[in-house]
């Protein structure tokens, strides 16, 4: 049985702003994972109503004026184009796609999922570039979570990505595995440059070529 081709090369643009994380944390908080009307086989983190999301989004920044959280919510066009490329994927198949204002990242995830040779999300809104990484993770990839779990599978994606870029992969490991330490050496020489993964509580462990192990101890 042949093994599942790792999925493809999805980016998204990553403006300077407030901290990453700190981001992430806040859509996690406030919006729950619902699958859209027309795109049912594609779930997102998105918002219940929009007014109260957005005055969250203001006190949470500390700024007012701020333009609405197009990314909390799957806007009926975003859903309708979505729904087409799933319908269609010859129009993507083995092409490089680009998502622009992609918000959510809902139409992104239609090109890859149809068979996209790579694809990228595109926003300003820093928020957006957040959630667009949260719903690009394991739930809307096939097999995504094996890629965590196997290390030959988790290789496989890893050896795709240093394919493409040149730049140092710094790969963030599942820790709910029976053998870590055997999927960090399948990642490594597939072409990561170093490992991350948390050991539990607030350590997490780097490890890097040639083979160092370094401890951090985070805060809190």
């Amino acid at each position: 049985m042949r093994a599942p081709p790792p999925p493809p090369l999805i980016r998204s643009g990553q403006p300077t702003g407030s901290p990453p994380n700190a981001r992430r944390d806040f859509i996690l908080a406030n919006t729950r994972l619902i699958a859209p009307p027309l795109t049912p086989e594609i779930r997102l983190w998105l918002a219940d109503e929009a007014v109260p999301l957005w005055q969250k989004t203001e006190e949470e920044l500390g700024a007012m004026g701020l333009p609405p959280p197009f990314w909390a919510f799957a806007w009926a066009g975003g859903q309708a184009l979505a729904r087409y490329v799933l319908d269609n994927p010859a129009l993507v198949r083995a092409k490089r796609a680009l998502d622009f204002a992609s918000g959510s990242g809902l139409v992104a995830i239609a090109a890859a999922s149809s068979g996209a040779s790579a694809v990228e999300a595109s926003d300003i809104d820093p928020f957006a570039v957040a959630a667009i990484e949260a719903n690009i993770s394991c739930p809307n990839i096939a097999q995504g979570l094996d890629f965590g779990r196997d290390p030959a599978a988790a290789a496989r994606l890893v050896a795709a990505v240093r394919a493409v870029t040149e730049r140092c992969l710094i790969v963030k490991l599942s820790p709910n595995v029976t053998d870590i330490a055997a999927v960090a050496r399948s990642v490594e020489d597939a072409g990561g440059g170093a490992n991350v993964h948390v050991e539990g509580g607030p350590v997490v462990g780097v490890t890097g070529h040639p083979g160092h192990v370094g401890r951090v101890e985070l805060p809190g």
